[in-house]
């Protein structure tokens, strides 16, 4: 009796146009703003405390301060498109010669969006080389290429705010030009160009430069240089710190930052945790199944094993899946193989 062989699931899933990653993806510890949204009907929300010093040598002035921050990311219409909700509370105690006070207030109380405007990795289908594992893992070019998101917001003044200048504006713009470079599995890079309140007497511009290290599936640690200039105030900020996953959903993270100059000096710290929601979430997949091979008087069904390949939170999603279906078809290939001996 003739049998034959119903090779199965074997099926190549290629995720387009998807923003969401499969663990939480989030712009703690750091300041920058990553290029990628969180995805469409993903709620995500971001918070900290920190402790923050100040001391100037010249003024004889320093601030003792400590704050909470909240930020609140939702992915709506679009998969590119996000929207941002910030918002910074302060207290502090500042001495001078002439005295001392207790201050607070909002640090800011910003609402924008964000649109990821180019993605390298979208549609993109590289040369599968099957047999050679370091020629599918050697540096791409590609990888230099950034994903690039254009962000523009608002800065609310409310009240009476010790933290801001008396001559702001109630309402006043920010706007970025946000890249992100996924230079391996483990490394990114995260680039943001920023002009801020630049309406008021006071506008400023500045960079946030972000290199984030992915140490295993859990931890990742990350360091930051953030520069900004205005006609009243100017200064470079360093920070580092580290991320640990909780669940898929679940972030907790611990940083520290200074300057180089003591006019005035600043310290800092920080704890947050980053949770998201995604049950509101449906990817836009497209499949593309490998059709199976027919061998007479045979009986033999092979089942492909669940893939599980090394992420971290900072892993780009169109790699990720690129490099799934590689695998797959390395297994395929093999299959195939033993079938026609």
């Amino acid at each position: 009796m003739k049998l034959k062989i119903l090779i199965c699931n074997l099926i190549l899933c290629v995720t387009c146009n998807a923003q969401i990653t499969n663990t939480i993806n989030s712009n703690r510890p750091g300041k920058s703003f990553g290029a990628y949204a969180v995805g469409k009907k993903v709620i995500q929300l971001e918070t900290g405390l920190y402790n923050e010093n100040k001391k100037h040598v010249l003024m004889q002035n320093k601030a003792l301060g400590f704050g909470a921050e909240i930020d609140v990311r939702y992915g709506a219409f679009f998969e590119q498109l996000e929207f941002i909700g910030e918002i910074d509370y302060k207290t502090d105690r500042f001495e001078s010669p002439y005295g001392a006070q207790n201050r607070s207030g909002l640090n800011h109380f910003r609402l924008g969006a964000k649109y990821l405007v180019y993605d390298p990795w979208k549609n993109y289908e590289p040369e599968v080389n099957l047999y050679s594992w370091k020629a599918r893992n050697k540096f791409k070019l590609r990888y230099l290429i950034p994903a690039v998101a254009v962000y523009a917001g608002a800065n609310f003044k409310l009240g009476n705010n010790p933290f801001t200048f008396p001559t702001d504006a109630s309402i006043s713009p920010k706007v970025m030009v946000l890249l992100q470079q996924t230079l391996s599995p483990k490394w990114s890079v995260v680039t943001n160009i920023i002009a801020d309140k630049i309406t008021t007497d006071y506008p400023t511009y500045g960079y946030i430069l972000t290199v984030t290290h992915g140490i295993n599936y859990k931890w990742s640690i990350f360091a930051e240089d953030q520069g900004f200039k205005s006609d009243y105030y100017a200064d470079n900020i360093f920070r580092a710190g580290a991320a640990y996953l909780i669940n898929d959903n679940l972030q907790v993270d611990a940083s520290f930052g200074f300057n180089f100059k003591d006019t005035p000096k600043v310290n800092m710290f920080g704890i947050g945790l980053s949770w998201r929601n995604t049950n509101k979430h449906t990817p836009h997949r497209i499949y593309k199944k490998a059709k199976a091979p027919v061998v007479e008087d045979t009986e033999v069904v092979v089942e492909q094993e669940p893939q599980e390949p090394f992420e971290t939170e900072f892993y780009n999603n169109e790699e990720l899946n690129l490099n799934i279906e590689i695998e797959n078809r390395v297994i395929e290939e093999e299959e195939e193989e033993i079938i026609l001996e």
